[in-house]
């Protein structure tokens, strides 16, 4: 049995458990992440993620709920940078993480308490189908495919279908994606707004998602439906994203508490 420190954070309630890499074990990782992640067994979060100093900055590994190692989290980074700032590791306003995804620049907006508010460079997005037809749940269904970081699947619809989290899942494991993908469901509310649902790959329906807001509201601009800047309305709030010479996402992250999990080996 081995105690395993932790600091839960969130990201526009997309949560997050954050270990420093010297306290963690170097072993059993991928069943570490699936218990201390657990909701009702475990601590509960999105995903674990193990952060170390760099050089003046952070450097993260982060696993979802499921074990999975993906290359990033938009609000996972965010939380990182909080993190490190709360611990004295790292000093704003700018700081640097590097993620599986290369490296991260963010600022800080601002600080009140446990509350922060960064914006980050998430870097250009990489488009690989403007409009892509997928067939889920018996319907085939508009999407835009694209790599923010991460891979992500936006799916346009004039309305969030009943069924869109059994449609996202399929879409997750579409056989187009041998490495599955993240999913998001993106209603246009005007030239600046969208709204979107969120199923990420790792660890399902998500209250929000820093790489899939961003995904959602590239797509949204590269399919001429909405203008730079877009404000991306989830289920936990509003991200706003503008796109200069790169992509720029500015969200939340917030201290929830400190504890110890107790792994049994």
């Amino acid at each position: 049995m081995i105690e395993i420190p932790f600091t839960k954070l969130h990201g526009a309630e997309n949560d997050f458990l954050l270990t420093w890499a010297h306290e963690a074990p170097a072993r059993e990782l991928p069943e570490i992440a699936r218990e201390i992640c657990a909701r009702t067994t475990g601590i509960g979060a999105d995903g674990w993620m193990l952060v170390s100093g760099d050089d003046g900055g952070l450097r993260t590994r982060l696993f979802n709920s499921d074990g999975s190692e993906p290359e990033m989290s938009g609000n996972g980074t965010r939380c990182a940078a909080a993190f490190g700032l709360i611990e004295g590791v790292v000093t704003g306003p700018d700081i640097r993480v590097m993620t599986a995804a290369g490296l991260k620049r963010l600022r800080l907006i601002s600080r009140e308490g446990v509350h922060f508010v960064f914006e980050m460079d998430m870097g250009l997005p990489r488009l690989e189908e403007l409009h892509a037809t997928l067939s889920l749940a018996g319907r085939e269904f508009d999407s835009t495919i694209l790599n923010v970081g991460n891979p992500q699947c936006a799916i346009f619809v004039d309305e969030f279908p009943v069924d869109w989290l059994r449609a996202a899942q399929a879409a997750e494991g579409d056989t187009r994606f041998p490495a599955r993908t993240n999913v998001s469901f993106v209603r246009v509310l005007d030239r600046h707004t969208v709204e979107a649902m969120f199923f990420e790959r790792g660890a399902g329906e998500t209250r929000s998602s820093g790489t899939g807001s961003t995904g959602a509201g590239a797509a949204a601009i590269l399919r001429k439906v909405a203008e730079n800047p877009v404000q991306v309305r989830t289920p936990a709030g509003t991200l706003s994203l503008r796109w200069d010479d790169s992509l720029y996402l500015t969200g939340p992250a917030q201290l929830i508490g400190h504890g110890r999990f107790i792994f049994e080996l």
